[in-house]
């Protein structure tokens, strides 16, 4: 327990043989209960976990039958912790990159009430851009500035970290169903939470690399992918925060922004085709698409900053 409040973690796993054992040797005394959820591995890790779970009686080890993702072996974890009703739930990775150590700092803002949910933030540290892969903290940068205009967290930074903590009252009010199931589920955790008006903090963690993991990540596909998804959670948490639960203009703001874009796009278009069909267009269409393209950065930027003053203190 830390301060009177029961403390669960979920460690999602999936061929992590090598080093599960060592992670869940880490794990600090005042974590009550353990969850190992196995994503269907194809090595020995529900051995490893079995084996492990037979020496300490917190672990308890949950086998999914199909792999189905890292966000559902989470989610999966979480239905396990309410059912146990743990007061705190949090979340490391089976890889050991997660410091045991920075368990207690990550969990303390939410057992004290002062936010729903908290991450690790690897980007603090001046460390991070000698310590991170360069292809891996580029793509984590660009992922994270989607995510602040998805789920509106604009003080959010590394949305791709996995260490989490968050309390239940709020899992209970999330629908884990509806999480992305896959890599990517951190950001759109997120953007569920921000509908839920919940309290977001980041805390600074110190990247571990170079310790035996292999990433099965490919930014290739990985970057686009969450970004589709980062695009269908921002007008889902449009319609759900800003219309559905409660009013807010800003929801004009962006859509003026979006349809005066579409109509800079389509005379600009015109335009060049006449250009090339030696029919030059008229100065008064080209500066109607310049005046077109300024509105909707100006509604853009205007809707932004809306957004930005509605969230600022979900933190």
């Amino acid at each position: 327990m830390i301060e009177n409040k029961t403390t669960a973690v979920v460690i999602p796993a999936y061929n992590e043989e090598k080093l599960l054992a060592e992670t869940l040797a880490g794990i600090p005394s005042f974590v009550d209960r353990v969850f190992v959820v196995d994503d269907a591995s194809k090595d020995s890790t529900v051995e490893q976990a079995r084996a492990c779970a037979a020496k300490d009686p917190r672990i308890r080890v949950i086998v999914q039958e199909r792999n189905r993702g890292a966000g559902a072996a989470v989610i999966t974890g979480y239905k396990a912790a309410l059912e146990e009703k743990f007061d705190i739930v949090c979340v490391m990775n089976a890889d050991n990159q997660m410091d045991p150590e920075e368990l207690r700092e990550i969990a303390l803002p939410v057992v004290r009430d002062e936010v729903d949910y908290t991450k690790a933030n690897r980007l603090f540290t001046g460390e991070a851009w000698q310590l991170i892969p360069h292809y891996r903290y580029l793509g984590n940068a660009m992922l994270s500035l989607l995510t602040k205009i998805a789920s509106g967290y604009w003080h959010i930074a590394d949305s791709q970290a996995g260490y989490t903590a968050i309390n239940r009252r709020m899992l209970e009010l999330l629908d884990l169903d509806n999480i992305y199931p896959r890599y990517g589920y951190p950001n759109d955790m997120l953007v569920h939470l921000n509908v839920w008006s919940a309290r977001v903090r980041d805390v600074q963690s110190r990247p571990i690399y170079g310790i035996g993991e292999k990433s099965g990540i490919r930014l290739r596909s990985v970057v686009p992918r969450i970004s589709w998804l980062l695009m269908k959670g921002f007008f889902w948490r449009m319609g759900h925060r800003y219309v559905i639960r409660d009013f807010h203009p800003l929801v004009f703001f962006y859509m003026a922004g979006f349809f005066s874009f579409l109509i800079g796009l389509a005379l600009g278009s015109y335009s060049v085709g006449r250009h090339f069909s030696d029919h030059p267009p008229t100065a008064g269409l080209a500066i109607l698409v310049a005046l077109m393209m300024t509105f909707s950065v100006l509604f853009t930027l205007f809707a932004m900053w809306f957004d930005m003053e509605t969230n600022k203190d979900l933190k």
